[in-house]
């Protein structure tokens, strides 16, 4: 069913961008994207009669600009993925930490992104590392806020069992807490690079390049819609795989999830 619902919307899409009942400036058809991809990704001609070659997009082929935007996302999202786990934890067994801390995560957590990348602009220049701030408050949120769920929810019972079998503080923290909110902390981690993903554009607004997330707005400023298309379809592409393989991993690392 989804490969013909998929079938579908290509053929529709290639109807309506044929039929011309839409300006291809404003869509253009399944083909003019493929080679706008294509041309993204190879040595091609400057213009027309035009012997001069140049290389892919920006001096960049398409897969070094998403190379680049997949860097940010690692050094961005993944210092909020080991990061996060354990300022979570810390609220989620101690109050009077969580009374402190909690307001300025949930105003944080409410804030835009673009609400703040250009006070990060000025704090740490135009650069990769207001990028990669940008990525980290982000995702820092997310997982800090299911970590703590993992932890409330946690049942007393297994504590006192655990005690009651002889297991001293360490054993009851590593052996019965952290895996039963290990399954909560995996799917915070899925939310924080979904929404860090979805951030990258912004981020990459300015000195994007190379960036996958930069090409995309730079294509869409020179109305290469086709290019525009062909990079939101890339990022979109990006983040079901990324989703797929967190999802994977879960699975993986925390199979008792839903056991108990």
């Amino acid at each position: 069913m989804r490969v013909l619902s998929l079938a579908a919307f290509l053929a529709l899409w290639w109807l309506v961008a044929a039929a011309r009942l839409i300006d291809p400036q404003f869509l253009p058809g399944p083909g003019a994207v493929w080679d706008a991809f294509v041309r993204a990704n190879s040595w091609h001609r400057l213009a027309p009669g035009v012997p001069r070659e140049v290389r892919g997009e920006q001096n960049y082929f398409l897969w070094e600009h998403l190379v680049a935007s997949l860097q940010r996302i690692a050094a961005g999202a993944g210092a909020a993925v080991l990061l996060g786990p354990i300022v979570g934890f810390v609220l989620g067994t101690s109050k009077t930490v969580a009374a402190i801390v909690e307001p300025y995560l949930n105003f944080l957590r409410a804030l835009p992104p673009l609400g703040y990348i250009g006070l990060l602009i000025v704090w740490f220049g135009i650069g990769d590392t207001s990028k990669i701030w940008l990525l980290f408050l982000a995702a820092f949120p997310p997982v800090v806020i299911a970590t703590m769920a993992g932890v409330h929810g946690f049942s007393a019972d297994r504590v006192n069992a655990a005690r009651s079998l002889g297991a001293n503080r360490l054993q009851v923290t590593t052996r019965v807490l952290l895996p039963a909110t290990l399954p909560e902390v995996l799917s915070g981690v899925r939310v924080a690079v979904g929404f860090a993903w979805t951030t990258v554009v912004a981020a990459e607004l300015n000195n994007g390049i190379p960036g996958i997330g930069g090409l995309a707005y730079f294509a869409g400023q020179r109305l290469d819609t086709a290019l525009t298309l062909a990079c939101i379809i890339v990022i979109g592409l990006t983040a079901l795989t990324l989703d797929a393989a967190i999802k994977g991993l879960g699975t993986a690392v925390a199979p008792w999830k839903g056991r108990a």
